[in-house]
């Protein structure tokens, strides 16, 4: 099908293959040297500014971003906006940072005053960096809001690369994007909040370090948090996935479209997210935290809640040309849309995905052919999912539906299905290895486990509500699985043989 969605912690091994050699970039910045660099701070106050002064000290700061924005930037600059003080226009900064000595954007002044606060009016961006590498951005507050479009694309953080090459080294930390009333365009360049994209078809490009971490994003539209490309895999020979990207602790509420989406990267990693409010007002295909063609992608310690609508609208993705993508230890809850799907796309391969030791407590997808799993599109191949409990309080949704794809493979899961009158399976094409069945009709699995799993609680509503009573036929009942996985979601070792489930306590 058509694109469509575009420790406990302990060390994360991704295994990818070595980066690509690749052309210099553009700027050519990112070879100088940092013990060479004659750095300088600027200043920019823009309620008692003036555009005429030097800029150089907080008594002689600029008045306006667009007398920034003039400015060409160097290795170990810096760009320091005052607390408290509220911005008109874009910020578009010029120049490029070096390896050791990136340009920084931060806040200066009083620690409890608000963050400097930048309005972008309906601009493409009210932060823009165009074709430019080595830039870290801290501690502002953006919005972007103009009249009410179809037609614009808005976000509060842009950084756009095209034929450029390869931009190392981007950080973006305890930055808040709020109200931002873009058009619903998807990929490759959306409307959002925090937004890395690619574009151009003259030269292969792509990002090398993107770290995202301990940002807000409210009320946007569309995409929260993401990557986007025209490049990927396979040009003339090279791999042009963008690599290093990371998604840390960061909160995202309220978007129109996908919470947090990584598309196009090799060995990204997205952990200790918070999405609450996705697909709010968007007519495409959304979901909460997902790839598209991604490898090697690790998910875990993540919370999605509030996905909205029927037709997608789950938590999770493994979606079109996804290969080698882990899910683990994450927590979904309430989601119109379900919990998990699993949609690979036409012409494309997603191979060796794994969902493992997550949990989702009534979520829920009314709308045929979806359910809290839902495997449709095209067919996957080797996808596990294992060591998960599912569990819903609606009778009306089913736990698991297939409308045809192959190649998805279910063991050592919880499945239970609402009080009373039970939630179905309608999935005949997969196979069901050792699940433990409750409340729902067994699908064909020679060691099932039919009984109740004893959980903590009969109405679960946390995490917390579905660890196993002593006693439960959970316990002790699962296969061992070399996976190097050695904890459960609560942190406990997973003993041998496993529980099934996602609580393996002794």
């Amino acid at each position: 099908m058509t694109l469509r969605r575009t420790s406990i912690v302990a060390a994360v091994v991704l295994a990818a293959a070595a980066a690509p050699s690749a052309p210099a970039s553009a700027s050519g910045a990112s070879g100088a040297s940092a013990a060479s660099v004659q750095a300088a701070t600027y200043y920019v106050d823009c309620a008692a500014g003036d555009d005429s002064a030097s800029g150089t000290s907080a008594g002689a700061a600029w008045r306006t971003v667009t007398r920034a924005s003039g400015h060409a930037f160097g290795p170990g600059d810096r760009l320091l906006l005052k607390r408290g003080t509220s911005c008109t226009g874009v910020l578009a900064p010029k120049g490029a940072g070096a390896a050791g000595a990136p340009v920084r954007i931060d806040a200066y002044g009083s620690k409890r005053a608000a963050k400097p606060h930048i309005e972008g009016g309906g601009a493409r961006a009210a932060l823009q960096l165009v074709n430019t590498e080595q830039w870290e951005i801290r501690n502002l507050d953006l919005s972007n809001t103009g009249p009410a479009t179809t037609t614009e694309r808005r976000a509060g953080l842009y950084v756009r690369l095209t034929d450029y090459g390869v931009a190392r080294h981007f950080v973006v930390d305890g930055v808040d994007v709020h109200d931002v009333n873009g058009a619903d365009f998807k990929d490759p360049d959306p409307s959002g909040g925090i937004l890395f994209t690619v574009q151009g078809t003259a030269r292969p490009t792509r990002f090398d370090g993107v770290r995202v971490q301990n940002s807000t994003v409210r009320h946007v539209d569309r995409t929260g948090i993401g990557t986007s490309s025209t490049w990927g895999r396979d040009v003339d020979g090279a791999n042009w996935l963008s690599t290093g990207v990371q998604f840390r602790r960061n909160k995202v509420y309220d978007v129109g479209g996908d919470g947090i989406v990584v598309q196009k990267a090799r060995g990204a990693l997205a952990e200790h997210n918070y999405v609450d409010g996705f697909n709010m007002r968007s007519g495409g295909y959304n979901a909460g935290l997902w790839a598209w063609q991604s490898d090697d992608v690790v998910y875990q310690y993540n919370e999605v809640t509030g996905g909205h609508g029927t037709r997608d609208s789950m938590a999770y993705d493994i979606d079109g040309g996804n290969n080698r993508n882990v899910y683990r230890y994450n927590y979904s809850h309430d989601n119109e849309g379900g919990f998990l799907l699993v949609c690979n796309a036409e012409d494309t391969i997603s191979d060796g995905n794994r969902v493992h030791d997550n949990i989702s407590v009534n979520d829920r997808n009314t709308a045929s052919p979806y359910a809290v799993i839902s495997v449709v599109c095209g067919a996957s191949t080797d996808t596990r999912v294992y060591r998960n409990t599912v569990v819903t309080d609606r009778p009306d949704t089913a736990l698991v539906s297939n409308n045809g794809p192959t190649g998805v493979t279910f063991r050592d899961n919880i499945f239970v299905g609402a009080p009373g009158a039970g939630s179905p399976i309608k999935d005949t094409v997969s196979t069901y290895e050792g699940n433990l069945y409750w409340n729902t009709a067994q699908p064909r699995d020679a060691k099932a486990v039919n009984a109740d799993p004893r959980l903590v609680s009969t109405a679960p509503r946390a995490p917390g509500d579905v660890r196993l009573k002593a006693g439960s036929p959970a316990r002790g009942a699962g296969t061992p699985t070399a996976d190097g996985t050695t904890r459960d979601y609560f942190g406990n070792p997973i003993p041998d043989p496993p529980n099934i489930g996602a609580d393996q306590s002794s």
